[in-house]
């Protein structure tokens, strides 16, 4: 997800351009440390200081930081003091790029990727390189930091043991309704990315697709005007309806679908009755267990007891 540092929170760190509040950054030491390999950075999605020291450590010693938007991350670089050369990585020339950076990593030197902003991969380009870098028997090492999926998920106050992350959505059309029936079936808090334009009307089709669920819209995740805004999908959509599109990156939390309730007995012998008439007690039995997810050997006894009782 395109990630920018605004002008507020590069102001936060306005000192580091000089070094005066930050460790030197020792290229030589760390190079020396660092075994060659492809280095996966992450870096800050909006307030600058939100990077950690380690990864200043890497993009200090590797030979190349092959970065999705170089702008944006030679500004990165020049706060620290860092003067690793960069050479644009991304989807538009990852086929020509990529087998020269395997080159060099493979003649021993550290290349360091990094995105716009946040995790490299999370709905960014870079997948391709670390695939053919292992293809490659390239050593691959994991930098962590910023996220705006986890940084969204840790305040939304939705359950957070399990959640599924979608990216974007796919505009229109039968591959945006196959992700949204897709998404209805995952018992999990759900997360997507998505642009300020489209975020009303996204909203009004995850309602319409998941019902009432409650949802989480998170902006500006770090920078100087967050905002996360929680109610209902269709309350959400009412309000950004009326509102207009809001300014800044976003990302939309949904929680999972309520547990239905256990059905009552009756309900049970009913549908086992029903079974019965025209399957197996074995097919009965485990046509019930899969539409009322009760344990089937609850469902096996009470069928055996309609069986007998005629």
């Amino acid at each position: 997800m395109p990630e920018r540092t605004t002008d507020a929170s590069q102001s936060a760190i306005s000192s580091a351009a000089d070094g005066t509040d930050i460790d030197p950054i020792g290229a030589a030491a760390s190079r020396a440390q660092l075994a060659p390999g492809l280095y996966v950075v992450s870096t800050p999605i909006g307030h600058a200081r939100d990077i950690t020291l380690r990864a200043l450590d890497v993009l200090g010693a590797a030979a190349v930081v092959a970065a999705e938007d170089t702008r944006v991350s030679r500004g990165l670089l020049q706060r620290y003091g860092i003067t690793t050369p960069l050479i644009a990585y991304h989807d538009h020339n990852a086929t020509e790029v990529g087998p020269r950076l395997i080159e060099r990593m493979k003649g021993g030197e550290i290349v360091a990727l990094v995105s716009d902003a946040g995790t490299p991969l999370i709905s960014d380009p870079g997948y391709r390189l670390v695939q053919s870098a292992l293809a490659a028997e390239v050593a691959v090492t994991a930098i962590p930091g910023a996220s705006a999926v986890t940084a969204a998920l840790t305040v939304a106050g939705l359950p957070t043991d399990r959640f599924c992350f979608f990216g974007f959505l796919p505009r229109k059309g039968a591959a945006r309704r196959r992700m949204l029936t897709e998404a209805a079936a995952v018992p999990a808090t759900l997360v997507f990315y998505e642009a300020p334009p489209r975020l009303a009307g996204t909203l009004a089709d995850l309602a319409a697709a998941l019902g009432p669920r409650q949802a989480v819209v998170a902006r500006e995740l770090t920078k100087l005007f967050e905002e996360v805004r929680r109610d209902s999908l269709a309350a959400l959509a009412a309000h950004y309806a009326a509102a207009g599109a809001p300014k800044g990156e976003i990302v939309l939390l949904i929680g999972p679908p309520e547990a239905a309730a256990a059905p009552d007995a009756e309900s049970v012998d009913d549908l086992l009755r029903t079974a019965l008439a025209g399957h197996s007690l074995k097919q009965a039995v485990a046509d019930v267990t899969a539409a009322t997810g009760l344990p089937r050997r609850q469902v096996y006894a009470r069928a055996l007891a309609l069986q007998q009782s005629g």
